[in-house]
């Protein structure tokens, strides 16, 4: 009897790792956002003429939405938000809750914000709401748009947050975000 009392407790106990996890709202954005933190970077750093523009629809989520064009070799769009320093530990994740318009987009960190590569991962949007798990472990090292030849993300911290879009077409894009938050 005690052996099947242990059994269930730890079977209880692993079903509910995410409950024991500490969460850390990364942002949670509202109809009080202050969106000044917000940096876009668009490819007219490298001569291209895609745009976009982060703001608040009238339910507080944010949007991040724009025109890609590759003309003068452009083709990407990207919002970051630079953050102090954000522990994580082994196994951390992030919960994004999102509505997109059936492109992709990536996620991107930077461990420390002056870094020259981010860690990436691609992810497709619906239509719908919906809440994506992204494991840091999964997030892989990039530069330029070309994976470099390190190891996936495995520091303990973050210092920098991005939301990027280029799918190499001409495209209008929206993304709304409401909430972002790190399981630790």
């Amino acid at each position: 009897m005690k052996n099947i009392f242990i059994f269930f407790a730890l079977s209880f106990l692993i079903l509910n790792q995410k409950d024991l996890m500490s969460q850390t709202i990364i942002y949670d954005f509202n109809n009080q956002s202050d969106l000044s933190s917000w940096v876009i970077v668009n490819d007219d750093v490298m001569g291209g003429i895609s745009s976009c523009e982060m703001s608040l629809d009238n339910n507080g989520n944010g949007i991040f939405e724009g025109q890609i064009s590759t003309a003068n070799n452009g083709g990407f769009s990207s919002i970051r938000l630079n953050l102090d320093k954000i522990d994580v530990k082994e196994g951390a994740y992030l919960q994004i809750r999102l509505k997109g318009d059936n492109k992709e987009y990536q996620f991107r960190i930077k461990t420390n914000r002056m870094d020259y590569y981010s860690y990436v991962i691609p992810f497709k949007t619906s239509d719908e709401w919906e809440t994506i798990r992204i494991p840091l472990k999964d997030m892989y090292p990039s530069f330029r748009g070309r994976k470099l030849d390190m190891n996936n993300y495995s520091d303990d911290y973050f210092e920098q947050i991005t939301f990027l879009v280029g799918n190499k077409k001409n495209e209008t894009f929206k993304l709304s975000i409401d909430s972002i938050v790190l399981f630790n």
